[in-house]
């Protein structure tokens, strides 16, 4: 007996898709017993025993093990008997990678083969983004990132012109960056990044720009006479602030000293205890202007004449904004 493939191993495939493990026998004329095929799954641990998946016996399949696992397994020759006992299995996901051996026998005869199989996930589409503000004369990066995929992936940057790649930019395959040191108008354009693993591969592409450095010294004097500006009006603030509470404070000793009393108060008499006095009895206050200033006399039924109180004249002033 002797069981041969012709796909190397490993084998890589991505998820959802479908594989054929290829399994062929050649029985020798001295093979004359029952025809006998096995699938099994190679345990990584020694101490474990294999677990057996599939097998054709006396003309009929039978299915082993975990149903779940085993779903989607199939013979892929109508007739296994023919020499043919290669395995499909349809719908691959990632609990399907693992060793697996094709056992082929028959009386005297058997041989087995192992192979191989590794499920991954395809690289996504990446994303593209300039690091630095794309100024000519200075550093700046591309990056490239594929949030999934099995890895390893592998990242490279191409430029979709006719120019070649700059010369002094260096690309990292492992992380996606693609680093200028100095950049410069010709180095503007169009990048492609492309990433893959041994099942699949994406790219993203992104415009390169070329931006003249700004003037210098036009910001920093704008940003000298800014600050200028702004001190002064802080500073014409803080001088209208201080010149109202000075004048607030001057007219409110000004109008203090002002108040002032000529004549004492009239000495306080008791009340009559007769309440029967007219209207006409009651004391008067006449006020009358003299040379500018303005008197006043209480004038009553007892009274022994006319006390005059001067009053001072109230004049507004301009300058401080309040009565002096």
């Amino acid at each position: 007996m002797k069981v041969t493939s012709t796909r190397p191993p490993p084998i890589h495939k991505a998820e959802g898709e479908s594989v054929t493990l290829d399994c062929r026998y050649t029985p020798s004329p001295s093979d004359t017993g029952e025809l006998d095929i096995e699938w099994s799954m190679i345990s990584p641990d020694t101490t474990q025993k294999d677990q057996m998946l599939l097998s054709y016996t006396g003309g009929t399949k039978y299915y082993h093990g975990d149903h779940a696992l085993a779903k989607g397994f199939n013979f892929a020759a109508t007739d296994p008997s023919n020499g043919d006992a290669s395995l499909s299995i349809s719908q691959l996901w990632p609990a399907h990678s693992a060793t697996y051996q094709c056992k082929v026998k028959k009386s005297p005869g058997v041989d087995t083969i192992k192979m191989s199989l590794v499920v991954m996930v395809k690289p996504s589409v990446p994303k593209c983004w300039v690091e630095g503000g794309e100024l000519v004369g200075e550093a700046m990066s591309l990056h490239c990132e594929s949030a999934e995929g099995s890895t390893p992936l592998q990242y490279t940057w191409t430029r979709q012109s006719a120019e070649p790649m700059p010369a002094a930019a260096t690309q990292n395959s492992a992380t996606g960056e693609l680093k200028i040191s100095n950049h410069s108008q010709s180095f503007a354009g169009i990048y492609l990044c492309e990433v893959n693993n041994a099942v699949g591969a994406a790219h993203c592409r992104i415009n390169l720009k070329a931006n003249k450095p700004p003037n210098r010294a036009g910001v920093i004097v704008g940003t000298v006479v800014g600050s200028l500006l702004l001190i002064f009006i802080l500073l014409l603030f803080v001088a209208l602030l201080f010149w109202k509470l000075s004048s607030r404070h001057h007219c409110e000793k000004e109008f203090s000293n002002e108040i002032r009393e000529d004549v004492p108060p009239p000495e306080s008499r008791p009340i009559s205890r007769h309440t029967g006095r007219s209207a006409s009895q009651r004391p008067e206050v006449t006020y009358y202007q003299v040379d500018g200033s303005e008197f006043s006399s209480f004038t009553g039924s007892n009274s022994q004449g006319t006390t005059p109180i001067k009053y001072a004249a109230v004049e507004y002033d301009n300058r401080l904004g309040c009565a002096v």
